[in-house]
């Protein structure tokens, strides 16, 4: 049940708390023991990216009040109960970034949770202020492939122990070693990843030994596009019974079997509540049980939103709205940032952002990765929230000098994977080419003109990218020791001071011409 009192609440939680810390302490049997064995319920999340409001992501977005209901109603009525999150949730809103991460430790404390695992962009404030939350954080942030700089030592836990009712559960945790080049490098200079398969190959079967349950906590998902995917990981090192997974945006409503792992992921932008129910007789597990939950569902099972949460959300809100809910420009329609339309081909907020870009650089090029966008933005009055939504990371504007071979080199990177979805696609500002997606990875760019002249392969042209572009983030290496010949502005200011003075314009698809 819900309990409706402060106290209570809190004495719910302290317990909680002592029973985490105590790791092994035995918990008496309650409704989890059944004929057919114990049953342990097991809830995760992934890639809510600072998703805490029920009207985020268009109001799809369970709210934490309601997936912090959930899983306390159900380890109140069974303390057989975990809670992990997979990743990629202390960044990416307004009220989350402006404490630079330190609201959603705050809200997750308050929720339940037993662990979780970092994700890329939960290094975006750096890897001390990761430190800093993980130490705020009354669970454990768990990754056995992530280490100091020197490689001598882990940075968090590798894995955790819990025993539920003579149930031994092993939890490790993996993070993805694209987040060396998925934020700004300056973020992971005093952390090194390593390989995620050989780290899981030496674990798994010292883990095996001594529990009866194997869960990995993984930050790698499954896009075709990465090196490292849970998939390639329960392929290659057997003995883990469940993924909990996160990175890749998927939306599992059954799990992903690959031998005999199961995947589980929720999707992204806390649109679902994953619950996990794992069925144990005599130290083997039996059954696995998985189903998504949307805030609807959670409504339905739980007698309210957790009071706990809904007035930390209250006075977080409170603190930020003076902030968030300043009209700082004015938009003639709203422009989507659809995952599925500015990660794969050209957008209108794509060229409008690249615009932007290239203008406040006074450059020959401005170029914006589609996995720098967001959130839509919105027609009429545009706020500083509505732009922290759509440039969340905080990246600044850089303008770099590199050759047109270079400038090439970087199209092709950008349309590498097209029609596949990639975070690095650019929309382009101050030039034109054509694309033909039959040819293979290389050589799908012709006919590159920059105002309107064929690119010269040995002109120094001056490019307009974010920060995190310029470091080399979405693999754009042929960037990294660029000459750097001029710093701004974030990215967020860049754009409404150029709503403010130039408008719109013209960003009519068709930059971009797809051979036929």
């Amino acid at each position: 049940m819900i309990m409706k009192t402060m106290p209570i609440r809190w004495c719910h939680f302290l317990m909680a708390m002592v029973l985490s810390a105590a790791l092994l302490l035995p918990v008496p049997a309650v409704a989890s023991v059944q004929k057919d064995g114990v049953h342990i319920t097991i809830f995760h999340t992934n890639d809510m990216h600072g998703r805490v409001l029920e009207s985020d992501d268009n109001g799809k977005s369970i709210g934490m009040k309601w997936i912090a209901a959930a899983i306390w109603q159900q380890k109140e009525a069974d303390s057989d109960t975990l809670a992990f999150d997979a990743g990629d949730t202390l960044h990416g809103m307004p009220l989350i970034n402006a404490s630079k991460g330190e609201n959603m430790a705050r809200l997750m404390n308050l929720s339940g949770y037993d662990g979780m695992t970092p994700g890329n962009h939960d290094f975006n404030y750096g890897a001390v202020q990761l430190q800093k939350l993980a130490g705020m954080l009354n669970f454990p942030m768990l990754s056995a492939n992530l280490v100091d700089r020197d490689e001598q030592g882990y940075v968090f836990r590798p894995y955790k122990s819990f025993e539920l009712n003579g149930v031994r559960i092993a939890v490790f945790g993996l993070s993805t070693p694209e987040t060396a080049y998925k934020t700004n490098k300056v973020n992971v200079e005093l952390v090194k990843f390593l390989n995620p398969v050989d780290t899981a190959k030496k674990l798994v079967p010292k883990l095996r030994k001594n529990h009866d349950v194997v869960i990995g906590l993984m930050h790698m998902g499954l896009d075709a596009s990465s090196e490292y995917t849970s998939a390639r990981i329960a392929k290659e090192v057997p003995g883990i019974d469940l993924i909990l997974d996160g990175h890749s945006h998927t939306k599992l409503q059954k799990p992903e079997k690959v031998g005999k792992t199961l995947i589980c992921q929720t999707g992204a932008r806390g649109d679902f509540l994953g619950r996990v129910e794992l069925i144990v007789r005599n130290h083997k597990l039996r059954k696995v049980k998985s189903v998504l939950l949307d805030r609807a569902a959670i409504v339905n099972e739980v007698e309210g939103p957790d009071e706990g949460v809904s007035e930390a959300l209250q006075a977080i809100e409170a603190d930020n709205q003076k902030t968030v809910g300043k009209v700082v420009t004015q938009s003639p329609r709203e422009l989507s940032s659809a995952r599925e339309l500015v990660r794969t081909r050209e957008s209108e907020l794509g060229n409008l952002t690249a615009d932007a870009l290239r203008w406040a650089a006074q450059a020959d090029i401005g170029l914006a990765n589609g996995g720098g966008l967001r959130a839509n933005l919105p027609a009429g009055a545009v706020t500083q929230g509505d732009l922290w939504k759509i440039f969340p990371f905080g990246n600044t504007l850089k303008r770099v000098e590199i050759s047109g071979a270079t400038v090439q080199k970087v199209l092709e990177h950008s349309v590498e994977y097209v029609p596949g979805a990639f975070g690095g696609f650019m929309d382009v500002s101050g030039l034109t080419f054509t694309l033909d997606i039959a040819a293979p990875a290389g050589r799908r760019v012709s006919n590159v003109k920059v105002a309107g002249v064929p690119l010269d392969n040995q002109r120094l042209y001056q490019v307009a990218v974010s920060d995190f572009t310029a470091a080399g983030g979405d693999g754009y290496d042929m960037l990294k020791n660029a000459k750097v010949t001029g710093e701004f502005g974030t990215l967020e200011e860049v754009f409404s001071q150029y709503l403010n003075q130039k408008g719109i314009g013209d960003i009519a698809t068709g930059r971009i011409q797809i051979k036929k």
